[in-house]
């Protein structure tokens, strides 16, 4: 039974119901596309081009979050190590070793040592890191509902956004991370 046509009371005021097409398939669909919420509802070529819009700037905020969050932990960890209370780790080559992150799996300790081990961080940054951290991955999986749309234009809109914050915010790299595999995360795209 199809339901869209039906009125909706919403204190003594009716309004009509908002119709959202539901597709599982790749779509180049513009009227009656919702985007995430009911309440975004594209009913014409320029609403979605303003969703398109809006789309890219939270691809683009999600990497500037992801670039933020980085600086934020070396400026934390350079200060640490400044005041004297942290070290930075290293095996004779320089670099950290992967197999002291496996070892627990291999060796039978404790697993929990890998998350304990390092320098203790104070409480409000460690906070700040948290919340950076939860908004950046609220955000990723905000930004795969997007995608799951299977719109080709919001998929394009959330991929060149990406692609953009990424070229704005990703101008440098760290080698030796790169080359020792020691950046991994929980990112969705």
């Amino acid at each position: 039974m199809d339901h869209s046509a039906h009125q909706m009371d919403y204190g003594g005021h009716e309004m009509p119901a908002v119709k959202c097409a539901m597709n599982m398939l790749w779509n180049t669909q513009i009227v009656d596309t919702c985007i995430v919420f009911r309440s975004w509802h594209v009913s014409s070529t320029a609403s979605l081009i303003g969703s398109c819009i809006a789309i890219m700037a939270l691809g683009v905020f999600y990497e500037y979050l992801r670039a933020f969050q980085k600086s934020l932990d070396t400026r934390i960890a350079l200060a640490l190590v400044a005041s004297g209370k942290g070290k930075a780790r290293t095996n004779s080559s320089g670099r950290s070793s992967p197999a002291d992150e496996d070892a627990g799996l291999l060796t039978g300790r404790k697993m929990f040592k890998v998350a304990t081990a390092g320098t203790p961080v104070p409480f409000l940054l460690r906070a700040l890191r948290a919340t950076l951290y939860g908004s950046t991955v609220f955000l990723s999986f905000f930004l795969m509902l997007v995608f799951m749309t299977y719109n080709a234009y919001l998929i394009f809109a959330t991929v060149f956004g990406a692609a953009l914050g990424h070229f704005i915010f990703g101008g440098t790299i760290n080698i030796d991370a790169i080359l020792s595999e020691e950046s991994k995360g929980m990112a969705c795209h």
